[in-house]
């Protein structure tokens, strides 16, 4: 499968009052990441919706917080789309602090297209937008 990493550097306001991120800026970021792997292979929710006439809702998020990270330190996203289905996509995401494991977490995406009268409804996902993200490994 396809991996994707991004740097980010932590900034005083990610942090909560003990100095540590605030959790929900996790899923801010692999939401964020997720763009810019669209990006990474020359897409993003524009194309896809001029392309396909379709966007990808998230259906189902989680994360697991192994070790705290404060202002300043650099941290390493790990993007890779761990499983294709007919309609849907998981992405699995790292954290990582230098070598130390901070989070990892999920995302699952559905492939929602719109119909005549413009209501989102379920749609396949097609096999050049999976040959997109899966063809090589990208980097930012």
């Amino acid at each position: 499968m396809s991996q994707f990493k991004r740097e980010l550097t932590i900034e005083w306001g990610d942090c909560d009052d003990a100095g540590i991120v605030f959790y929900p800026n996790f899923f801010y970021w692999f939401d964020c990441t997720y763009h810019a792997f669209l990006r990474s292979v020359g897409l993003n929710l524009r194309d896809l919706k001029a392309r396909y006439s379709a966007v990808t809702p998230l259906v189902d998020v989680g994360a697991k917080f192994r070790s705290p990270v404060t202002y300043g330190d650099l941290i390493v996203i790990e993007a890779e789309v761990s499983e294709w289905a007919e309609k849907r996509m998981r992405f699995e995401y790292t954290v990582k602090c230098g070598d130390r494991l901070v989070a990892t977490g999920h995302e699952l995406r559905a492939w929602a297209v719109e119909d005549e009268e413009g209501r989102l409804r379920g749609g396949v996902i097609p096999e050049e937008f999976k040959a997109a993200l899966s063809a090589t490994e990208a980097a930012s």
